[in-house]
């Protein structure tokens, strides 16, 4: 979630993973990190919450702690990233990685600096805004077609503007560029962009959207004719996939997915049961995980766990509200959860089905295991480390890697 500091908002990070072995680099330190089974159980957030509010059931928020029995060794492959905000994996086993500013660049397998990208659009970079998410398209290694989001200048401020184009041939700029939308209404603020950007598997895209967190422009969150604090449902074209949930109600934007949404910085699709995960900040306290499902209302700014930065309620101070969607797991105080990713590998057997979170304040990766859509378990890793971690991904090999806002790529993997 995000604090009233909003210059610690200009961080961010990433986890990625790729299947790849890293050769030694000069920039590189070995860590091992040593687990031990958790016999306490107790949750491992141990500071009061901001609110008493009672959860709607039991294991919605501190779930008994856990703990990691497979030895692992950390790596840090790279320390010159210039505040990453996104990474994705090519086919050729490279990592294409965003930078707020308004840098894309492709890094090698093992981390070190390959190509900077030319033909990018302007990008409004400062507060949250800035190049921001980046992936591939599943028919890439026929299309070599890229999509990504970013803060682009509008009449009435600051929109999220989604753009497609080519990666060319030798991986030095993007062809063909074009925006495919803009999530209307701009608005005259830097905060709360959202966003990230997954493919279904028709190969349409969901992409997520803030509500640019101000109290006049947020309650658009809830407003089914505005782009902002939504799950969005385009083609690769930008338009509204057909017989959306809300495709035959007047005065909707047919594109609209699912709504009630605050800063949904995490989009990951389960791989065991096919369903879309979410993370989302909220203010203090109320950090979220949700399931996302078509046409469902996730409560924002009506319904909360969390409080105003200045102490108050949120509108009514409610948590349960008839016709909207409980968070399947939540925070207080917060962590600030951004990118997600499932781990679905056999390779370290005890995290397959987890979920992990990249937490931004909490300074640590999130691991959640599931069971039956509840979390169950908590374990809190690499908090020795000390960095904002923005967002991860899984790679075939099993490792896990990671981006941060201090500009290092990790690497996760088994001893």
């Amino acid at each position: 979630m995000l604090i009233p500091n909003f210059k610690a908002v200009f961080n961010s990070l990433m986890l990625a993973t790729i299947m790849f072995s890293c050769t030694s680099n000069p920039n590189t330190v070995a860590v091992e990190e040593k687990t031990t089974p958790d016999s306490s159980g107790a949750p491992v957030e141990t500071n009061s919450p901001n609110a008493n509010y009672k959860p709607a059931y039991p294991g919605q928020t501190r779930a008994p702690g856990v703990k990691t029995t497979t030895p692992v060794n950390i790596t840090v492959l790279s320390s010159s990233l210039d505040h990453p905000w996104a990474i994705c994996n090519l086919p050729n086993g490279k990592f294409l990685i965003t930078e707020k500013t308004g840098v894309m660049k492709i890094l090698t397998a093992d981390g070190k600096p390959d190509k900077t990208l030319s033909g990018l659009p302007t990008v409004v970079s400062s507060g949250q805004g800035g190049l921001l998410d980046v992936n591939i398209d599943p028919q890439f290694s026929t299309n070599r077609m890229i999509y990504w989001d970013y803060a682009e200048q509008s009449n009435d401020g600051p929109l999220l503007a989604i753009a497609k184009g080519r990666l060319s041939d030798d991986e030095t700029k993007i062809q063909q560029v074009a925006v495919i939308y803009r999530a209307t209404p701009g608005y005259k603020g830097t905060l709360q962009y959202g966003s990230r950007i997954v493919f279904d598997k028709a190969g349409n895209l969901l992409v997520s959207t803030g509500e640019r967190a101000a109290p006049e422009i947020r309650v658009q969150a809830q407003y089914l004719n505005s782009a902002l604090g939504k799950i969005l449902h385009l083609t690769k074209d930008g338009k509204a996939v057909p017989n959306g949930p809300f495709s035959s109600k007047a005065d909707a934007k047919s594109e609209v997915y699912a709504y009630g949404l605050r800063n949904p910085n995490g989009l990951a699709w389960n791989p065991q049961t096919g369903e879309l995960w979410e993370s989302e900040f909220g203010p203090r306290g109320g950090d979220e995980i949700n399931i996302i499902r078509p046409g469902k209302n996730y409560g924002w700014p009506l319904v909360t766990y969390g409080i105003e930065y200045t102490g108050e309620k949120v509108g009514e101070g409610i948590q349960q509200k008839e016709g909207v969607e409980q968070p399947v797991y939540y925070w207080d105080p917060v962590i600030s959860p951004a990118g997600i990713a499932f781990y679905n590998s056999d390779f370290i057997p005890e995290w397959k089905g987890n979920l992990f979170v990249s937490s931004l304040s909490g300074t640590h990766i999130a691991r959640l295991v599931i069971n039956d859509n509840k979390v169950i378990g908590e374990e809190r890793l690499l908090k020795d480390q000390g960095e904002r971690f923005r967002a991860m991904t899984m790679g075939v090999d099993g490792a896990l890697y990671a981006i941060t806002d201090g500009g290092k790529l990790y690497k996760v993997s088994k001893k």
